[in-house]
């Protein structure tokens, strides 16, 4: 049986820096801030090597994807205008809401998942999930499926 490629949602901060290097020089030559990869990798500070080896292996979470699903779930206080703050966060990023399911709450916490639509024009998702993850009311949020 022939070996699926599988993909992981990782934070950054669990990425090696190789690879966030990597990353780096791959934005300077898209960005055309630089005419060659040896001078992207030189201002990234990683070899040719290195940059070859992984360069069709990493990107940033959105790079990809447009037009896909990600299904979210939030733990959050249960009060008034929380979860319309989140939702504002999701249409500030011009993400497509697709459904939206509450628990009942018990002992002033409520369980939220939220389907989303990435879009062409939906701004950075890891941007938002970081804003997401820092509003009030809102203790733990993690991505369940990437569709």
């Amino acid at each position: 049986m022939k070996d699926q490629t599988k993909y992981f949602v990782v934070r950054q901060k669990a990425v090696p820096e190789v690879l966030l290097k990597v990353v780096e020089a791959k934005r300077l030559l898209e960005t055309e801030k630089v005419g060659s990869v040896q001078e992207a990798v030189d201002a990234a500070g990683i070899s040719r090597s290195s940059f070859y080896k992984y360069k069709d292996d990493i990107f940033p979470f959105h790079d990809n994807a447009v037009g896909t699903t990600i299904t979210m779930t939030f733990d959050m206080d249960d009060e008034p205008g929380y979860l319309s703050d989140v939702l504002k966060t999701v249409a500030d990023y011009h993400a497509n809401i697709l459904t939206i399911h509450q628990s009942i709450p018990l002992n002033g916490r409520a369980s939220l998942s939220l389907s989303i639509q990435v879009l062409q024009n939906t701004g950075d998702i890891s941007a938002m999930i970081t804003q997401l993850e820092g509003q009030k009311g809102v203790h733990h949020v993690k991505i369940l499926a990437k569709e």
